[in-house]
């Protein structure tokens, strides 16, 4: 389908958002990639903005909370949004409303992939804590969890 008209566009734009909500930068580059122009797209965008169709705040609340229950960290999560173009400001502002007990995702997530078993040498040790760094929990979050003193 040729995205030349603003209604074509529009309603692409409109199926998209009505799959999950998308981020204006996100949204832009998936209309562009279909062959939308830029002048169009623009338009579009800031006509469904304004309709309360595509929201930014939206956007990030969902994404915090769909990759937060998917066992991520806060770092990963802020990582993730930042390359997806969203301002650093807003991204800390999803986190912070998030309200998420991260030490207890950190601990969900570390009794789901390792049983709840400390580690009992420095190459476990090792093993567990890029796992957990690598979802985007923090040195200080992980080193307290494994030292046993996050674990009630």
């Amino acid at each position: 389908m040729m995205l030349d008209t603003l209604v074509a566009v529009r309603r692409t734009a409109m199926d998209l958002l009505a799959r999950r909500e998308h981020g204006r930068v996100e949204l832009t580059r998936k209309l562009r990639q279909r062959g939308a122009p830029a002048e169009l797209i623009d338009s579009a965008l800031d006509r469904l903005a304004e309709e309360g169709l595509l929201s930014e705040s939206r956007y990030l609340d969902s994404f915090v909370s769909s990759k937060a229950r998917s066992g991520y960290g806060p770092l990963r999560i802020r990582e993730e949004l930042a390359q997806r173009g969203l301002p650093r400001a807003a991204i800390e502002q999803a986190l912070a409303a998030a309200d998420i007990d991260w030490s207890a995702q950190l601990r969900e997530l570390w009794q789901r992939k390792f049983s709840a078993v400390l580690p009992t040498d420095l190459r476990e040790r090792a093993k567990q804590g890029r796992f957990l760094a690598y979802r985007g929990f923090s040195q200080e979050q992980i080193g307290r969890l494994l030292r046993g003193a996050d674990l009630d």
